[in-house]
């Protein structure tokens, strides 16, 4: 058998292990391209290692290193709170709320997962108290997460923009971001009006609303620091271009050494297995590439598609295995850069509105229970018949934005990559 059909077998072997079992691909990713790599096609281990993403991995390292600094210390926490009390308890408009707070804070950086596990038990506490359903409650705060995931300061985003780059499409940041908020926002707004026609469990005023929501203490003197720290960090990578790793490695240092936070808990908030499992598909990928078996992959897709329905069917079929899978980890590094082959082999297509139908595509199912922002809503709701309830009504719902997903690319996707 060719070293390009083996590692077109090592990646599907992959792809299926993600999506059946909580097994870490990433190591098994490396061990398949050292085996076939070295063994089969006759690289030199060097040549293999060469394949490893430094640069991703410094990068993702140290954002998610600074992030967990602010989590760390209570310093995005103490954001939330103080966002979801703006809306004073008005049932209404706290499902917006929990959205929008969300978004934002998961588009400065510290990603959807961290966002979700910070803000679901507060966002279930305040809906229950209110009247807003479990359900309702879970969409806006998994949604709005997403939402934001894809900024260029997201973990999720560095992963998406780098993977597009290695497809030779630099430079759309603002699009990628934009793509996927807006299909986020559609989708949410939809179920707030739906689920908001149903009448309130509860009849309180709204004065008496706001004062069931949880007081607020003051910012410490470490998370005022902290979060100074982190505008700053914004500021110089969007106005000075600074490097978005490097400095963000500089500011971790900066509060680490101000005691801001204990590093030992700071280093264990890097979601490191979520690192290696992208950066270990990634040589996997590059073995896959140097072997031929890029093209072989391609093949395959190609033969579900014509250039007129690569958008939504790309968009399907990484939602499918989203459902199931990692989409930073896996779907992401696995098919992004596929796309030059992608576009070769059907004779046409946007190749820019191709990868935002991967982006989307994958990213609109993440609700799902079976994966970690939609199960990290479930274990949020404390009584055991509701979490049954809001796990079913997850899953359809997850399910179901892989239909949604394809149709929203398919329509729109084009339209987004010319603009």
């Amino acid at each position: 058998m060719s070293p390009a059909v083996l590692s077109l077998l090592a990646l599907i072997a992959a792809l299926a292990l993600s999506m059946s079992s909580r097994i870490n691909v990433g190591w098994l990713a490396l061990a398949f391209a050292w085996m076939i790599g070295v063994y089969q096609a006759g690289m030199r281990p060097d040549a293999v290692m060469a394949g490893f993403p430094v640069t991703l991995f410094l990068t993702l390292s140290g954002v998610t290193l600074l992030f967990a600094i602010a989590e760390t210390n209570g310093t995005l926490e103490g954001l939330a709170h103080r966002a979801i009390r703006l809306a004073r308890g008005n049932a209404r408009v706290i499902p917006p709320c929990l959205f929008l707070v969300a978004c934002a804070l998961c588009s400065v950086g510290p990603g959807a997962i961290s966002t979700v596990a910070l803000l679901a038990p507060l966002a279930m506490a305040v809906g229950q108290r209110v009247g807003v359903s479990p359900f309702l409650t879970a969409l806006m705060v998994a949604n709005g997460a997403n939402a934001g995931n894809l900024s260029p300061f997201s973990s999720v985003g560095i992963i998406a923009n780098g993977a597009m780059a290695k497809a030779g499409l630099v430079g759309h940041e603002a699009r990628v971001w934009f793509a996927n908020f807006a299909a986020h926002v559609l989708v949410a707004g939809v179920a707030y009006v739906w689920l908001s026609r149903r009448p309130a469990p509860t009849a309180r005023s709204t004065a008496d609303q706001a004062t069931t929501l949880p007081a607020v203490a003051a910012l410490t003197p470490q998370q005022q620091l902290t979060l100074g720290v982190i505008t700053a960090w914004i500021l110089g990578v969007v106005a000075l271009n600074m490097n978005l790793g490097l400095s963000a490695f500089a500011a971790a240092a900066i509060l680490l050494v101000a005691r801001a936070a204990d590093d030992g808990a700071a280093v264990r908030g890097v979601p490191w297995g979520i690192i290696m499992m992208v950066c270990g598909v990634s040589v996997l990928i590059a073995v896959l590439e140097k072997t031929g078996g890029m093209d072989l992959f391609t093949s395959l897709l190609a033969r579900l598609a014509s250039p007129s329905s690569i958008n939504g069917v790309i968009a399907f079929v990484t939602g499918a295995i989203s459902t199931y899978s990692s989409t930073s980890g896996v779907v992401l590094p696995a098919f992004l850069p596929t796309i030059p082959s992608l576009v070769e082999r059907l004779g046409g297509g946007d190749p820019v509105a191709i990868a935002l139908s991967i982006n989307v595509g994958s990213s609109l199912v993440d609700v799902s229970p079976l994966s970690t922002i939609g199960a990290l809503a479930v274990a949020a709701v404390a009584n055991a018949e509701q979490s049954r309830v809001l796990f079913r009504q997850l899953m359809i719902w997850g399910l179901s934005m892989t239909i949604v997903g394809a149709a929203i690319c398919q329509l729109c996707a084009g339209v987004l990559a010319r603009w």
